[in-house]
């Protein structure tokens, strides 16, 4: 049983030995406190010299490979490598992290860079494209990124003396980078015939764009721009690995050994050679300098720090050393000295002092070490070698007692025996061999009987047996000194061990995992006194154990700082310190044991901050001390939200199902219906899987969700409005601190969070691209301005939003299981807390990451699943509901004391100002003070309660409580059956709003002459509902079983109900009582039909594949209908009542007579001529119109028909409900579509007089009430969404100018110049550079002074191939004839009040002076410009957008780009590269001149907005799937735009990140087809905006604001063309 929980020790990381110094180069620097920061393994380290103290940043989850140090050296940036690499900013002194930058990067960071004033941060990845990129580390946002170099680039920096340039280097190349925008764009230095092409390691800038870099063969290259202007040779004898510029000038250090100091002008100070001083040695390479005033600190390649003074240069003093490059497998500790001896591949044996923390002696040996072992008096040493032989050394002096060679194979562990008279060696060749120590080490025993290499040796006290473990996970007993093996059960459990370090064996099961890998456990080591039990694995982890620990997956600690593989791990003699060491990052880590600690120590280790936790208490174990989950909380854990088909999944389905369609589209197809429904009213409130989602507003109102519908209801109208943005399950909501905004979120696979504004109803923000699946939990910061959110894929991510702009602010890993609750720190914005299933966590922000801490529980209490939280009065007090009725009170991230609220879980609680009100499972409301010390008042949910104004009736007592809210003097109450109860503070209790409870909901009927409905659920219930404007439910009854199905008799006095059991009852319509029930079928009622007329027969179909028909007189059955094979789905009789009209789920249409059941068949003809007394089938010819394209996917499920035979509804299972035109003939019929159910919808019927159409949800358990406009009722009513599923060939026809540029493949003509990174340089290309007063730009103002084009030689050159090859550096373009009108439209601009024109022609921006005839050029495009535009705001006066064609959108200097630029000094301002591939076909500034439209080429026709001035990308979505030729804001508008094209002209909304588009629509003309689109424009008055849109048929027409309905007369033509 002890093994259940972890141990209540701790350990400390106290010490770490070495540094990186292989692989990594300039990693180590003075921060402004004058300590050391540098890293090794995965840990960074800031060690004080003076006090010989180190500080740990234990933030990353792999090695460490790169280090910055912000300008003013207190923060420090590390990037680490892994799958999903990330780089920390941290604080030096506080060791806490301050910013998280991730998801970008893969493979690894090489390297980080700091800009002059630490705001900005460049980071190069290990990818294959060595991406750079550059963040704004603060906010963690990425600012640009780029493909850096197709090889290693091994140092970047940041140019200190202009802005916007960076320099990096790496294999045969060095690139200047220029930031502009969005966008870095490189150039390549130009070698010459100054200095081999060869590979740069380091490298300074420098005033006057010097820069200074360090080869690979030791030489320095100067560079000025991107030239090489002179080498400074053999400045080190070989490779210069490190470079560090000071405020003196300039240090560099060599795989040479030495270090040399320059001046600011690069002229030599000193050189110090570090193989010559005292502590020097043959092959000492440098890795890393740093030069701050007179000391400098030197890192090298074999893991050593030296810190040099610079007047006593010869006598560099020896900071910090570890083992050099190969892995470290051998570590002993001394039996009676605080001693510890390590042993690694680098063939050197050193003895640590744990006290001094210092290494005090290190040996060389011939062979790499792979074990050690001290003997008991402390006085000889054993080392067992990778070559099979072992030495013995004296510790006093390190002098060889014996060398023995017996085996071939590695020596993998020994052990010298308690007594000290034996040695152990166990071999790779899986035998052991027993030595006398006395008889000078002479052989005197061998156990063999292991099959695999041997891993792990412990001798028993009495030194009479020893135990080994192999490689194959065997433990096998040998009797000493002679090698038996020992199989007797009963002497095995005899043995007392003297010490245990082996993995397999009945005292260590527990530290395996339940399904592991046998051998990824490397070492363990336990410790008798303290009952614990450590060990190493090859995830980098060290773990605590109970000791002994018997059950397989035990309880744990674990702690997290090595890298990789943990080789070793033992206690020190006198178990105060642990030692671990490790492979791969041959470090030797020096952890504090702290026994049994006390909360108030619990301070100073305060829990570990690190993304991924040490001291957590988890396991891998079953979770068996848990106690059984509430079994609603059970449910709703299992609940899965994955559907099938996301509604983001149906344009791709319907591009695959186009094929089919093309033949299908020779009918001209029925147009939509006249008639449209609108949402009237909702039954239904999700409380069954969600808590908290039920608020008052500003005004009263209540807002609240069901299926996909947001719902505000006023309960003194009993109305309701309705958010219908969303299109599929809404599963959390909250609201503003105004009480005026919701944030809704959705199930999808992008899944999005809608805020929107509870008056008008209008989306503010949509935010999405960081979910899966859904989102379940919301809520909004204190001040309103920011949004966190929780998803609910595997990893339950969290994400903190700015909602208003719509951007990410920070992401992280919430938890395995899954989380219920987030809440924001209404006092400090940055701090959130989650709660969910066994987990409370406390989250601070840190950059674009999430920092979180788990809750300290201690001794109060159990890891209990948490339902909710609230903070309390103070930033560190936090309230949290458990699963088991307690209320945790927290502080800071301990649990201070709980208390008992309710029986069962506490579903919800809410903060007020002065107490909290909580309600749990147990149905009851508590009101408690302020520090939940005494509950003042509880009200239990009773049915005597309810007041008289009552809308329905409580099914039971006491309902479980899902949601709390207070306000306007009371208590608001949402319950798991769907009711929103309001109790008033005196007691009364009234019913606002109910649904069904949990279950599907399937049966529908209406009633033939009132206003009301029946239905009957897997619930259990059936129900009526009135549908006059009472809007309640009249009456309920339980059944015994669920019900699929009903229907009234016609004259709406019997209604009968099939049940899932097979039998089926009639019941009295007023009181619902039984008049009689039967019996007959084992498997579900699916439908039930009264005849029409006087109701005699009624028809029963079931799952079974009959319909029985009965007689209701007699009560008895008159006849069977077979033949079906598949269930039933649909019956209708025909209006004689003679015949009945049958659907399967095999999509047979059957008929048969009634009432005998017989088969028969009839022409499809005749079928039509037939007069049916009701059509609720989806099968046959007049109905095949509803099948939507993709019809594979997803199945109709219902239908209904109006009496006037005109309108057919139906519902799918994509929770559509659609109006068709009946009979809907011929295939993909056109439609009305409507959303607000989430998933199928069950069930449509019309009421009586067509009023009204009555919908079911399945699974969203929701009814709904739909009003039926008439077309002449339509006012003109914004958008009725009427789509069908295929845009009409048949429509206007194409001109053949535009065909063909709807048709023209733009070649990209930056493919076929040098811009690609090329490895030669062709020699008459060489250095054909502009020239140097060119490139100031003295001539004509036709270049920018720092150009960003690829060098214009080049290009020109590849224009004028058949030219004479003469030097072209003074070319210039003076002139240019052409305009680009063929494919190109709206490019030609007027400039300063008519003086200028501004357009384009191929690659080239030009500026048309109309009075001199003079031209001016913008030269920076490197392909085709397609498209231009002018700022019209006064602020940004003269500003152009050009956009260009590219190849792919990989963010390389080729791929597409819009450039702004200043047409008067033809200055660039930003470039934004974007992800539309091929190129940008149109450009449109906004209103206020800040934000750009562009519209893509590529097949989505992405339409994307930026902040231009920043490079930053506001939104972006698929346009169309045909040609979009113009996008444009309206001109008083930042937030609307219209785009046109191929048949289609689109309104669009920009809300937060999102775009929301609406279609024009052209119904109420009588005969006007969508027509392609060509350009469009607005009128003068604003608010009265007329577009105007020219159609190839050579009219012109006009569309009023946003009415989008209307399609005004067109205008005559007015041009032919």
């Amino acid at each position: 049983m002890a093994a259940r929980s972890a141990p209540s020790c701790h350990l400390r990381l106290e010490w770490v030995y070495g540094y990186r110094g292989h692989q990594c180069r300039n990693n180590l620097y003075y921060t402004a406190a004058k300590e050391i920061v540098y890293f090794v393994a995965g840990v960074g380290v800031v060690y004080s010299p003076r006090e010989h103290r180190q500080k740990f940043y234990r933030g990353h989850s792999d090695d460490i490979i790169s280090l910055a140090l912000h300008p003013e050296r207190v923060l420090v940036a590390t990037g680490q490598v892994g799958k999903e690499p990330y780089i920390c900013v941290w604080d030096s002194y506080t060791v806490q992290t301050v910013s998280v930058l991730k998801d970008v990067h893969t493979h690894g960071i090489a390297c980080l860079a700091f800009d002059l004033d630490g705001q900005r941060l460049v980071s190069v990845g290990l990818d294959s494209k060595n991406a750079v990129c550059v963040w704004d580390w603060k906010r963690g946002r990425m600012l640009s990124m780029a493909p850096g170099h197709t090889d290693r680039i091994f140092d970047i920096s940041w140019d200190l003396y202009q802005p916007n340039k960076l320099v990096s280097c790496g294999v045969k190349h060095i690139k200047f980078w220029s930031l502009c925008g969005n966008a870095l764009t490189p150039k390549r230095g130009v070698f010459g015939k100054t200095g081999d092409l060869q590979t740069i390691l380091c490298l300074a800038c420098a005033r006057d764009e010097l820069t200074y870099s360090g080869a690979l063969n030791g030489d320095i290259y100067v560079w000025k721009g991107i030239n090489l202007i002179r080498t400074i040779q053999g400045a080190h004898t070989a490779g210069i690995f490190s470079m560090n510029a000071c405020e003196e000038g300039f240090a560099t250090g060599g795989r040479d050994g030495c270090i040399r100091l320059w001046d600011l002008a690069f002229k030599p100070i000193t050189v110090i050679d570090l193989r010559e001083t005292d502590q020097g040695y043959k092959g000492l390479s440098v890795r890393s300098v740093c030069w701050r005033g007179d000391h400098i600190l030197v890192g090298t390649q074999d893991s050593e720090i030296f810190e040099i003074v610079v007047h006593e240069r010869n006598k560099p003093f020896l900071l910090m050393q570890g083992h050099c490059e190969g892995e470290l497998w051998a570590l002993a500790v001394h039996p009676t000295k605080p001693l510890a001896v390590t042993g690694s591949d680098d063939r050197s044996v050193r003895i640590w002092s744990l006290v001094d923390h210092a290494l005090i002696a290190r040996c060389n040996m011939e062979e790499p070490i792979r074990c050690a072992a001290v003997n008991v008096d402390g006085i000889h040493l054993a080392l067992g070698m990778k070559d099979g032989s072992f030495t013995v050394l004296r510790v006093r002096d390190m002098t060889e007692v014996v060398h023995i060679k017996d085996r071939k194979e590695a020596i993998h562990e020994l052990k010298y025996s308690p007594d000290g008279t034996y040695l152990a060696v166990g071999c790779n060749d899986s035998s052991v061999d027993i030595y006398g120590v006395a008889q000078r080490y002479k052989k005197v025993g061998e156990c063999v009987g292991s099959l695999s290499f041997i891993t792990h040796l412990d001798w028993s006290s009495d030194s009479r047996y020893l135990q080994t473990n192999d490689g194959n996970g065997k433990r096998l007993l040998y009797r000493m000194p002679g090698g038996k093996e020992v199989t007797s059960k009963e002497e095995i459990k005899g043995v007392h061990w003297a010490s245990w370090t082996c993995v397999s064996g009945l005292e260590v099961n527990g530290i395996w995992p339940k399904y592991s890998d046998i051998n990824d456990i490397n070492s363990v080591d336990g410790n008798y006194v303290g009952q614990v039990l450590v060990t190493a694995d090859d995830y980098g982890v060290v773990k605590l154990f109970r000791y002994p620990c018997l059950r397989k997956g035990a309880k744990f600690r674990k702690y997290i700082g090595h890298s990789a593989h943990v080789t070793n791990v033992r206690w020190s003699h006198d178990y105060q310190w642990v030692i671990s060491i490790g492979g791969a990052d041959h470090s030797v880590f020096q952890w504090k044991f702290i026994p049994e600690r006390k909360l108030k120590d619990a301070l100073h280790i305060a829990p570990q901050e690190s993304l991924a936790e040490s001291n957590s208490d988890e396991s891998d174990s079953d979770l068996s001390d848990v106690p059984e989950l509430d079994s609603e909380i059970e449910q709703e854990t299992q609940l899965t939200y994955h559907r099938q088909v996301y509604k983001e999944d149906l344009p791709q389905l319907k591009e695959q199902c186009k094929e089919k369609q093309k033949s299908a589209t020779s009918k001209r197809r029925e147009r939509a219906p006249g008639n449209s429904i609108r949402l009237h009213f909702i039954h239904g409130y999700r409380g069954y899987d969600c808590r908290s989602n039920l608020f008052y507003t500003q005004i009263g109102e209540i807002v609240y969700h069901v299926a996909a519908v947001g719902v505000i209801y006023n309960r003194q109208q009993n109305t309701q409005r309705f958010y219908l943005g969303h299109d599929d399950d809404i599963l959390c909501l909250a609201i503003h601190p105004l009480k005026d905004y919701v944030a809704t979120g959705q199930v999808g696979r992008d899944p999005s969070i809608h805020i929107w504004d509870t008056e008008t109803i209008k989306p503010l923000s949509i935010l999405k691209g960081y979910h899966q699946y859904g989102i379940c939990a919301v809520d909004f910061s204190a001040d309103g301005k920011r949004l966190a959110s929780v998803g609910i894929d595997d990893s339950h991510t969290i994400v903190l939003w700015d909602w208003k702009k719509g951007e990410k602010l920070s992401v992280a890993r919430g938890s395995k299981d899954k989380i219920f609750v987030v809440k924001m720190n209404p006092y400090v914005s940055d701090k959130l807390i989650t709660a969910g299933i066994k987990h409370m966590k406390f989250w601070r922000r840190a950059g674009g990451g999430l920092i979180g801490r788990r809750g300290y529980i201690g001794s109060l209490g159990k890891n209990d699943t948490m339902m909710c939280a609230v903070y309390g009065w103070t930033e560190e007090m936090a309230f949290s509901g458990t699963s088991t009725g307690d209320v945790c009170i927290w502080r800071d991230v301990f649990l201070v004391k709980t208390v008992k609220a309710h029986d069962g879980p506490v579903f919800s609680m809410h903060a007020l100002e002065k107490g909290f009100v909580t309600g749990g499972k147990d149905g009851v409301v508590a009101l408690w003070d302020d520090s939940f010390e005494r509950c003042l008042k509880t009200y239990a949910i009773k049915r005597a309660d309810l007041a008289p104004g009552s809308k329905g009736l409580l099914l039971e007592d006491n309902p479980s409580i899902r949601a709390i809210s207070l306000g306007h003097g009371h208590i608001l109450v949402g319950t798991k059956n769907g009711e929103i109860l309001e109790v008033d503070k005196s007691g009364p209790i009234t019913l606002l709003v109910q649904g069904h409870m949990e279950g599907e909901v399937w049966g529908l009927a209406t009633h033939p002459y009132l206003p009301i409905c029946a239905t009957v659920s897997d619930d259990k219930t059936l129900r009526i509902w009135d549908l006059s404007p009472s809007h309640c439910m009249l009456a309920v009854r339980k059944l015994k079983k669920g019900g699929r199905c009903c229907c009234f008799s016609p004259d709406g006095k019997v209604l009968a109900v099939g049940l899932n059991d097979g039998s089926f009852l009639m019941a009295n319509a007023d009181t619902l009582e039984d008049l009689v029930s039967f019996h007959h079928r084992k498997d579900i009622i699916s439908d039930i039909q009264f005849s029409p007329g006087s109701g005699k027969y009624l028809a029963v179909a079931s799952h079974d594949s009959f319909i029985d028909i009965y007689n209701v007189m007699s009560s008895k059955r008159v006849g069977v209908c077979k033949g079906a094979t598949s269930y039933i789905t649909h019956i209708d009789w025909d209006s004689r009542g003679k015949l009945l009209q049958v659907n399967t789920g095999a999509k047979e249409q059957l008929f048969f007579e009634a009432p005998r059941g017989k088969k028969q068949t009839i022409p499809t003809t005749e079928v039509e001529k037939i007069s049916w007394a009701s059509w609720t089938s989806v099968l046959g010819l007049c109905c095949e119109g509803i099948w939507p394209i993709i019809g594979e996917v997803t199945d109709v499920t219902a239908s209904c028909l109006t009496s006037d035979k005109m309108v057919l509804a139906t519902g799918d299972d994509l929770g559509f409900v659609k109006l068709f035109r009946y009979p809907a003939k011929g295939k993909f019929g056109k439609f009305k579509k409507y959303v607000a159910h989430s998933t199928h919808v069950t069930n449509v019927r019309w009421t009586y007089d067509d009023s009204m159409l009555v919908t079911l949800g399945g699974a969203d358990m929701s009814l709904m009430v739909w009003t039926n406009e008439m077309e002449s009722y339509r006012e003109k009513k914004s958008c009725d969404s009427e789509e069908s599923d295929i845009d009409s060939e048949e429509d206007g026809g194409y001109d053949s100018d535009v065909t063909r540029e709807n048709e023209i493949s733009y070649t990209i003509r930056a493919l076929s110049t040098n811009i690609r990174p090329m490895l030669g340089v062709k020699p008459h290309l060489q250095q054909k550079e502009p020239s140097v007063d060119e490139r100031q730009g003295v001539v004509r103002g036709s270049r920018p002074p720092v150009s960003r084009a690829p060098p214009q030689p080049e290009k020109l050159q590849s224009n004028n191939v058949g030219k004479k090859k003469r030097p072209i550096e003074d070319l210039v373009l003076e002139l240019a004839f052409g305009y680009r009108g063929r494919d190109c439209r709206n490019n030609v601009h007027y400039l300063n009040d008519g003086d200028d024109i501004i357009y384009h022609t191929a690659s080239v921006g030009i500026l048309h002076n109309v009075a001199t005839g003079t031209q001016s050029f913008y030269q920076e495009h490197n392909d085709d410009i397609l498209c231009l535009t002018v700022n019209q705001h006064p602020k940004f006066i003269n500003i152009v957008a050009t956009g260009q064609v590219g190849d792919s959108a990989d963010m390389s200097a080729t791929a597409p780009s819009v450039h702004i630029w200043d047409a008067v000094n033809k200055q660039t301002l930003s470039i934004l590269r974007c992800s539309h591939s091929k190129g940008v076909c149109s450009v449109s500034f906004s209103a206020t001149g800040k934000l750009l439209l562009s519209v893509g080429l590529d097949p989505e026709h992405t339409i994307t907005i930026w902040r231009w001035q920043e490079g930053a990308r506001i939104a972006s979505r698929a346009g169309h799937n045909q040609r979009i030729f113009v996008a444009e804001f309206r001109p008083d508008s930042d937030t609307q735009f219209v785009s046109v094209g191929i048949k289609h002209v689109k309104f669009w909304t920009l809300a937060g990140r999102a775009l929301l588009s609406k279609k024009g629509l052209l119904s109420t003309l009588e005969d006007a087809r969508m027509q392609t689109m060509l350009a469009v424009a607005f009128g003068a008055v604003p608010s009265v905006v007329m577009s105007v849109c020219g159609k190839i048929t050579y009219c012109v027409e006009w569309w009023p604001e946003r009415t989008m309905g209307l399609c005004l007369p067109c205008i005559p033509p007015c041009e032919t063309g």
